[in-house]
């Protein structure tokens, strides 16, 4: 009877550490589980989206408020067009909001970070923020860089 309850203890010991390393691996990953919360889209045209992937956060003052959920080339003005999942929680952002995509660290993932603007009207179910700036791109700034020091020679 001893033996079987050690066993009992042991096995959901063991499984308790399988759930644990899998909500870790999905923190580190930056995917989540299925929110229940309800979401609304907005979208937004970049010239370069960098290494933008979909389901990357999308931030105001640092804090989660959605993901990506979708990527797309717009061949009439050749951007790229990110299409955003917003919580409902959020739902107050001015139309006047900008987007931009920005790096954690110097190497790190490639994220949009809202900053909002002053409008009293508010950006509603599949609007676009109007105001964008691209990712900045370090081979583009290492090259300009070298660029400059050649030509100051």
């Amino acid at each position: 009877m001893q033996q079987r309850l050690l066993e009992a203890v042991v096995g959901l010991f063991v499984l308790l550490s399988l759930a644990a390393l899998l909500v870790l691996s999905m923190q580190v990953s930056s995917v989540s589980m299925p929110s229940r919360n309800k979401t609304y889209t907005l979208s937004a045209s970049f010239e370069n989206i960098g290494s933008l992937k979909i389901k990357a956060p999308i931030t105001i003052a640092g804090v989660n408020i959605g993901r990506v959920n979708g990527i797309t080339f717009d061949q009439i003005s050749f951007q790229a067009v990110v299409t955003m999942a917003i919580d409902q929680r959020y739902a107050n952002l001015p139309r006047d909001s900008d987007a931009s995509i920005n790096t954690a660290g110097l190497l790190g993932e490639q994220y949009i970070a809202i900053g909002p603007g002053g409008d009293p009207r508010f950006l509603e179910d599949g609007d676009e923020i109007r105001f964008t700036q691209s990712a900045v791109v370090l081979e583009q700034l290492i090259g300009q860089f070298i660029y400059a020091q050649e030509n100051e020679e």
